[in-house]
């Protein structure tokens, strides 16, 4: 396992309307970078896709003459459409998860009832990233940490002392992510934000989401030391129990993300859409009564 000692320089883009942000992560201008959870703007009420965030990811990468060698994502989104194959159409790079997706895509490809032809051993990614694996971007060398809970094949990614938690973390005064989708589980959860707080108290971590309360402005970056000491969920002293017992009753109500339903059914397959019908057009499929 190697993790680089160039400290390495972080761009983030936040957009609003998921409240997602996507970090362009790269040594210097003129260098080899990394993008990590790309968004689609997807408008739900006409089914229409955009590329307005993804082409400001373009702007930067371009504007800063940075070579993509990797579009990577912690975990298949249930809030918004990754746009890797936009963007690796625009920009190369090989299009990355964690190898747990596998088993995320057996279970949603039956509560989907997806066609025959989809593959359920995550060959729709370019590569599948095993933990501890070395990820090199230029003369950055960083790895894949497995941080499951919020689903079974969430990854982060460290480069430097720069730690992308997915959805594992939020920003202190948030929290923590829900457990309640398939295969998610608030233990497990919980080991996984003990994982990441035992590094360096001053290891940067930067957030997929901000879900900002009333009155602060959007944040997503923080350290270790100030999660342990300040994170309304996991901060030191809280036990897995009360952790769990927390998580359990907080989820029960919580409503399902908007985009769950197109957004698992694209992001299983790396952002692709799926096969088009007799008539030249792709379709989501809803399920009724089943979730």
């Amino acid at each position: 396992m190697s993790t680089s000692t160039v400290k390495p320089m972080v761009h983030g883009i936040f957009d609003p309307v998921t409240w997602t942000v996507t970090y362009v992560v790269y040594e210097k201008p003129g260098a080899a970078c990394a993008i990590i959870d790309s968004v689609l703007d997807y408008d739900p009420k006409s089914g229409r896709t955009r590329h307005t965030s993804a082409d400001k990811v373009i702007d930067f990468v371009r504007a800063n003459n940075l070579k993509v060698e990797w579009i990577l994502e912690t975990h298949a989104h249930a809030d918004h459409l990754s746009a890797a194959p936009y963007l690796k159409q625009h920009l190369g790079g090989n299009i990355a998860i964690g190898d747990h997706i596998t088993t995320v895509q057996k279970v949603f490809a039956g509560v989907f009832n997806l066609e025959p032809e989809f593959r359920q051993d995550g060959s729709q990614f370019d590569v599948l990233i095993k933990e501890g694996e070395p990820i090199k971007v230029g003369a950055l060398e960083g790895h894949a940490l497995f941080v499951p809970g919020h689903t079974p094949a969430c990854m982060a990614y460290q480069f430097g002392d720069a730690v992308f938690v997915g959805d594992t973390l939020f920003m202190p005064d948030v929290g923590t992510a829900r457990c309640d989708f398939p295969g998610g589980d608030a233990k497990t959860l919980y080991a996984s934000t003990r994982r990441l707080l035992s590094l360096p108290p001053e290891t940067r971590l930067f957030m997929c989401h901000d879900y900002p309360p009333a009155g602060r402005e959007v944040a997503f970056e923080t350290t270790v030391a100030e999660q342990r000491a300040n994170n309304i969920h996991v901060h030191d002293g809280i036990t897995e129990a009360q952790f769990v017992e927390m998580r359990t009753k907080r989820d029960a109500t919580l409503e399902m993300p908007v985009l769950i339903l197109p957004a698992v059914q694209i992001n299983i397959r790396a952002g692709e859409f799926p096969p088009k019908d007799s008539n030249g057009v792709s379709y989501l499929k809803i399920p009724l009564n089943a979730l």
